[in-house]
């Protein structure tokens, strides 16, 4: 995996807020609810939270395996453990200082499943109320990354082309403001 991500996305960890300004020819944000509100207040609105996030997972995975890939993030070195179905990836030292107790850890979970529509649903809810962050759901050619957040999501695609059509077709998702934040 390691060898297939330093070869499609050189330079950048596989850290979500990195991959916007080094790759932003291929990249385009997604809001998950309507005039960009953050977070969902009913069961209505994780709807349409879910939907949102399920549509453009489908347009990228439909019929592949992916790997969702998990960050725990630690002042330590040392690798902990994790959850059943989900192996190790990597550590990456993401803010290094000489007192290893402002240091920051960034420890990569990977776990490769058959993409199908809703099977990471209790997840992106999850990451929808901010209990998890740094999630990456990528195919197993690492050809498009999925970076979900409280708020919306982060798409990075092969090629611009195919992230203007992507931008296109859900115009309706995107933000008003500039630079597309």
């Amino acid at each position: 995996m390691t060898e297939l991500w330093q070869q499609r996305w050189p330079g950048c960890p596989p850290v979500g807020y990195k991959l916007r300004d080094p790759y932003r020819e291929v990249w385009v944000r997604f809001h998950s609810l309507p005039e960009s509100k953050r977070y969902a207040e009913d069961e209505g609105e994780y709807t349409v939270v879910l939907e949102r996030h399920n549509t453009v997972l489908d347009a990228l995975f439909a019929g592949a395996d992916v790997y969702v890939i998990t960050p725990l993030w630690t002042a330590g070195a040392e690798v902990p453990s994790w959850q059943p179905g989900a192996e190790y990836w990597q550590s990456l030292l993401l803010q290094d200082d000489p007192d290893p107790e402002f240091r920051t850890y960034c420890h990569l979970f990977a776990a490769r499943r058959a993409w199908r529509r809703g099977c990471i649903d209790e997840l992106l809810r999850d990451i929808a109320d901010d209990k998890v962050a740094g999630v990456l759901i990528t195919d197993a050619r690492m050809q498009h990354i999925y970076h979900p957040y409280d708020g919306g999501a982060d798409v990075l695609l092969a090629t611009p082309e195919e992230r203007d059509r992507m931008r296109d077709r859900h115009a309706d998702w995107l933000s008003s403001h500039p630079s597309g934040l």
